[in-house]
């Protein structure tokens, strides 16, 4: 029976530094691509985490953050950036899968902790939640044109022109979309609400979150978008522990980004963007 998370989380600051050792891998990883310090930070986190368990800071947060740092490791073995083809979409389909398979199974059966749970929660949603839905599409619908097309980060996408690569990018990035709430909010930001504060967890997971999407395509001035976005949705799951409405938020959001995408690499066609020509 999973516990609370009052009853995870220690009130010890130095219990946060092996995951910051694990965002700082992330970042020199995903961002960097340098594997050699990237895997010495895992490393050095998952050291940490087992002393401050001997030590009594926290309590199994060695088995809950090597599920990360193996999460993390995973995706560093690929290069994730999009790629349409029959090669690159097995490729992510993979790595993806894997990320999000293997810390579930290491939580279940190799180390007998409280697994990994993906709270569905349905779609009985109150006022608030239908309008923030709203918001998220027509601030996306403002923001996301402008950013994508004035910075040219959208060329970080292939090129799509007919209906085939159409098909490939709306399942491409709807899957993405997807499988981000399931590592980022449902494994990693879930394994550290259970030994840090609401804030911590939150910003702990951003440093994993905003890399990859950096890697993704999300680049130049991107990180002044993501780190809200993810934030944000971190803090939505823990109110709401409801999957079906981050997921809908994200795949919300995910829809203005094809969208523009589709305008980016297609500047004749129709498009109903009134912040680009």
């Amino acid at each position: 029976m999973p516990r609370s998370d009052r009853e995870f989380v220690k009130d010890s600051t130095w219990a946060t530094l092996p995951a910051v050792l694990l965002g700082l891998a992330a970042i020199y990883l995903l961002v960097f691509h340098q594997h050699t310090i990237g895997y010495f930070l895992l490393a050095c986190g998952i050291f940490a985490a087992w002393l401050c368990d001997v030590t009594t800071l926290s309590e199994g947060l060695v088995a809950d953050l090597t599920a990360v740092a193996t999460g993390i490791a995973i995706l560093s073995l690929s290069d994730l950036s999009a790629d349409l083809s029959d090669a690159g979409m097995l490729r992510f389909t993979i790595v993806l899968t894997a990320a999000v398979a293997v810390p579930y199974a290491l939580l279940r059966w190799a180390f007998r902790r409280d697994p990994v749970v993906f709270p569905w929660g349905g779609w009985r949603w109150n006022r608030a939640q239908w309008t923030y839905l709203g918001a998220v599409v027509v601030v996306g619908y403002l923001v996301l044109p402008w950013y994508f097309i004035s910075t040219g980060v959208y060329r970080n996408w292939p090129a799509i022109h007919d209906r085939d690569q159409v098909l490939r990018l709306f399942i491409g990035v709807n899957a993405v979309g997807i499988w981000d709430e399931l590592f980022f909010v449902c494994t990693v930001f879930a394994l550290y609400r259970r030994h840090f504060k609401l804030w911590q967890a939150n910003l702990l997971q951003a440093m994993v979150f905003v890399p990859f999407l950096w890697e993704l395509g999300y680049q130049s001035w991107g990180p002044l978008l993501t780190i809200p976005f993810v934030l944000v949705q971190g803090a939505i799951f823990q109110l709401t522990k409801n999957l079906a409405y981050v997921i809908t938020v994200h795949l919300l959001f995910d829809l203005v980004v094809f969208l523009v995408l589709l305008h980016g690499h297609n500047p004749d066609w129709p498009h109903i963007f009134i912040t680009v020509g």
